[in-house]
């Protein structure tokens, strides 16, 4: 029997996370011992952590958060393997202890040949660096022969599309860019193990196409491994035979997709209506921070959403959108509230008050999906999948009998009216 691909076992990593002793932003009233004491007391510790080689973190307590915690599974050669959760369940700290940027707290990881991985926009990529350098870069990172690299450079060329800018520096490529050019890479260069995050959203929806059928073509024909994580049920479900489901750093789940997906529906359903961004999460330049949302069901069926926006430093006007989706991710319809930008560019804090007119939904539970950026076919954040709401009376008065989706997901308004026919005029004798 052979050896897997790649084995995890036990695995954990945990954080420090340091808090500052304050209420609301203001520090409570304290004399100026209890001020001295604790800036000691907080100078002490950290060079207690320079001494001994800890992570020197910020604030007045120190908290132990663990990411992942006693994570194990195994992939065999070819398969493709699917990992689902909330964000902050874990699952870009998976990937980035099995793509060796980060090493586990406790635990073992082994894997069997060479891994490359898309974990966020520009992994791997120099900035300076043009197009044409960052392949070869790439390549040579992943130990590829300058040979081998040439042999591959006119497909990657091809399938990221970026032939007029090859020769400029990648600094001045848009997300977009940077994400085509580097799975593109990432895929053409054989690597014996592929790890692909969420990024992947950030390109058009025809070059996301194009990698879904990438992957599928480099696992099933080439053999290859592919870990790949994302909040798209339908691209876990096409993709991936099999699932592994975080939740709060622990895999509950690990089997067939298709049951992995109803387990991880199941449980977010029940969720609340607020959704913040966990504190190991970060996004820089434009991001949302907390959104709240909340259906009204007395007169006309609408949604309202809170959302607020941390800009940092100062950008193009951003235009926020709104999917709403069925459990497997299939987009029913986008809102949209006006066709140029209108969130300010400027570095600051900002409240958007979104209200969404709802059509007539048949009973289900329908989720959203959050998306900003300054044009259509550029991502600045997206949050996924996070937040739901649920539809329990049929549009239709008096309807009983069960809506099914075979059907659509929206009733339409519709009426009738029925008038008696004339009686057909018989010919004359």
């Amino acid at each position: 029997m052979s050896q897997p691909v790649i084995s995890v076992e036990n695995l954990s990593k945990s954080y420090l996370i340091g808090h500052r002793a304050e209420q609301g932003g203001i520090h409570r009233y304290t004399a100026l011992r209890d001020v001295v004491g604790r800036e000691l007391r907080n100078a002490a510790r950290k060079t207690m952590d320079v001494v001994r080689g800890r992570q020197i973190v910020q604030g007045d307590t120190v908290e132990e958060f663990w990411a992942l915690k006693d994570v194990s599974f195994e992939m065999e050669q070819g398969e493709v393997l699917g990992i689902i959760g909330r964000n902050g369940a874990g699952k870009s700290t998976l990937l980035k202890i099995l793509s060796r940027i980060t090493e586990p707290t406790k635990g073992r990881v082994t894997l069997r040949g060479r891994v490359a991985s898309l974990l966020e926009v520009g992994t791997g990529f120099h900035p300076e660096l043009t197009g044409r350098e960052n392949i070869y870069l790439n390549g040579a990172i992943l130990g590829m022969s300058r040979a081998e690299i040439r042999k591959k450079f006119d497909d990657i060329v091809a399938f990221a599309e970026v032939e007029r800018f090859l020769d400029t520096p990648v600094k001045r490529y848009s997300s977009g860019m940077y994400v085509r050019l580097a799975f593109a890479v990432a895929a053409h260069l054989e690597p014996e193990i592929l790890v692909v995050d969420e990024v992947l959203a950030v390109g058009d929806v025809e070059f996301q196409k194009k990698c879904l059928g990438k992957m599928d073509e480099v696992s099933r024909r080439d053999g290859r491994t592919v870990l790949y994580v994302s909040h798209n049920m339908t691209a876990i479900r096409s993709l991936c035979d099999r699932a592994v489901v975080l939740r709060a750093g622990q895999a509950v789940f690990d089997g067939v997709s298709e049951q992995a997906i109803e387990m991880y529906a199941a449980t977010n359903a029940a969720r609340a209506n607020r959704w913040m961004r966990p504190h190991d999460s970060s996004s820089e330049g434009a991001s949302f921070t907390e959104i709240t949302i909340s259906v009204d069901r007395e007169r006309v069926l609408s949604l309202s959403c809170e959302i607020e926006i941390a800009i940092e430093g100062d950008r193009l006007p951003l235009l926020v959108a709104l999917d709403i989706t069925d459990v497997l991710g299939n987009s029913i319809m986008q809102a949209l509230p006006a066709a140029s930008p209108f969130v300010p560019g400027e570095r600051g804090r900002y409240k958007l008050f979104l209200d969404v007119v709802l059509p007539p939904l048949i009973p289900a539970t329908y989720w959203l999906t959050f998306w900003m950026g300054p044009h259509n076919n550029e991502t600045s954040d997206e949050v996924r999948s996070e937040l739901c709401f649920d539809i329990t009376e049929s549009p239709t008065p008096g309807r009983t009998f069960p809506h099914t989706v075979d059907h659509g997901y929206i009733v339409p308004i519709s009426r009738y009216r029925i008038e008696q026919a004339q009686p057909a005029v018989e010919d004359a004798p």
